[in-house]
This record gives C-alpha cells, sequence and structure tokens, in this order.
C-alpha cells in the first residue's frame, strides 16, 4: 500500500503537470497572446478621418483604430507617436519610429526608402472649393489662380503634375486645417485632397464642397524602414487580413466614414 507521503506526492505532481499542460496550451486559438513586445508608431495629427483629436483631446480615427486592433489580434504593444506627416516620416526614416501610419500612400519614389504593407485603403484625389465659389468648376478654371496644398500628400503631387498646364501656382501648408482656412479666407481658390479626409471634413461643416470626380489614387499603406522590421510588417498584414475576415475593418471604416 501506498504511504500517505507518498499518495500526497504524486497527488502535488500530477496537479503540476497539469498546470504545466494548460500553460503550454497558450491562448485561444482566435486570440494572440501577447508577447510584450512594443513598437512605436509615428501618425499624423490633423488627417481626418484617419487621425485627429476628439472634442475630449484623444487621438481618434481609422489609422488609430487599426493599428490598435491588429495589435490586439497580433499580440503586440504600441506606442503611438502624433507628430504630423512629415515628422512622421522623418521620425521613420531616422529609426525614432518602428513604423508609421498615416494615411501614407503607397508610390515607387517611396519604396526606394520604405517598405509597405498590403494596401488597407484605397484613396483618390479630389479638388475641393469654397462653399459658395461658383467660379471654379474645373481645373480649366485655375489659370493664373492661386492652389493650396499639404506638403508630402498625394493631392500635392497630382496638383504638381497639372500646375504647367492649367497655369496656376501652389501655396503648401503642413496640415489640412492650415489648407483649408487658406481656401476659406480666400487666399486660395481650391485645395487638393484625399477623397476621404475632404468628404469627412465637408460632413463636419467646414465651408468647402467637392467640384470635381475623384482621380485614381495610390492605395494607403503602412510603412517601415527598407529592409527592416520585416517581423511588424508581417505582424500587420496578418492582422490586417483577420480584421477582414471577421468584419472588424468594415467596422472601423463604418464609424469614420459614410457612404
Amino acid at each position: 500500500m501506498m504511504s500517505l507521503f507518498k499518495k500526497f506526492t504524486a497527488a502535488t505532481m500530477a496537479l503540476a503537470m497539469a498546470f504545466s499542460l494548460a500553460a503550454c496550451g497558450g491562448a485561444p486559438a482566435d486570440e494572440a497572446a501577447n508577447d510584450g513586445v512594443t513598437y512605436k508608431i509615428g501618425m499624423d495629427t490633423t488627417f481626418a478621418p484617419f487621425e485627429f483629436q476628439n472634442d475630449a483631446g484623444e487621438y481618434v480615427g481609422i489609422d488609430v483604430e487599426l493599428i490598435k486592433a491588429i495589435a490586439e489580434d497580433q499580440g503586440f504593444n504600441i506606442e503611438i507617436q502624433s507628430l504630423g506627416f512629415n515628422a512622421a516620416v522623418q521620425a521613420l526614416e531616422a529609426g525614432q519610429v518602428d513604423g508609421v501610419i498615416a494615411g501614407m500612400s503607397i508610390t515607387d519614389k517611396r519604396k526606394e526608402k520604405f517598405d509597405f504593407s498590403d494596401p488597407y485603403y484605397n484613396s483618390g484625389v479630389v479638388m475641393g472649393v469654397k462653399e459658395d465659389n461658383t467660379d471654379i468648376k474645373s481645373y480649366e478654371d485655375l489659370k493664373g489662380k492661386k492652389v493650396a496644398v499639404k506638403i508630402g500628400t498625394e493631392g500635392q503631387t497630382f496638383a504638381e503634375s497639372i500646375k504647367d498646364k492649367y497655369g496656376f501656382t501652389t501655396v503648401t501648408f503642413d496640415d489640412s486645417n492650415a489648407m483649408y482656412l487658406d481656401v476659406n479666407s480666400g487666399n486660395s481658390v481650391a485645395c487638393f485632397e484625399d477623397y476621404p479626409v475632404l468628404g469627412y471634413f465637408i460632413s463636419q461643416k467646414n465651408g468647402l464642397k467637392m467640384v470635381t470626380e475623384k482621380e485614381k489614387g495610390s492605395s494607403y499603406g503602412f510603412a517601415v524602414n527598407k529592409g527592416k522590421n520585416a517581423e511588424l510588417l508581417a505582424k500587420f498584414n496578418a492582422g490586417l487580413k483577420n480584421l477582414k475576415e471577421n468584419g472588424k475593418y468594415d467596422e472601423i471604416l463604418n464609424t469614420y466614414i459614410q457612404k
């Protein structure tokens, strides 16, 4: 007959083994265990509906919600740094952040410096004018006028590509709000902006309206420095795929963009 001590020892070992097996089982299949890694993510500051501050002073938007959901899905932590578009890109180049999600268009020129994720949004450029402006209806009406653009955006790239053909000059700004104010003040007659961004601001009664059809534009992607942070890029792509499959991606977009 097994002694009381041996019975106790056997029971203890069995219990320990049970806990060990439970620990090895990990998180459920639909939840990634947090690996403890923290990535610094650079963002724009005034690029609604992708990044902007709400009335409580919190940064919200499609990019904010998306990167948070992907981090949760893939089991890593993030430290968001709201820097402005140019500053975020410069911080990435300097290695001060690990990645940037800021409504950043995937272009061949940018691919020379950065590696991009799978596209997470397909955009396009439109022209906006003051709501009561009835003179500017097409690119031909811009001749001899000033047009506002935001530095480093696809809107600026498009405006620069057609300004000689249509005879207008460009005025540059660091953020969308300043660009819109310039149009509202009458200093510039129009601005070029990504469709979802201008569409969101118009829905907020900012005094502008769209007067052109959407030009075909590049897709938005999450960026890391070329040849670096491949693991983070892979996690982003895997998380994005999961969010599209489980409906979370559409839920995020529908919160900020009304079709």
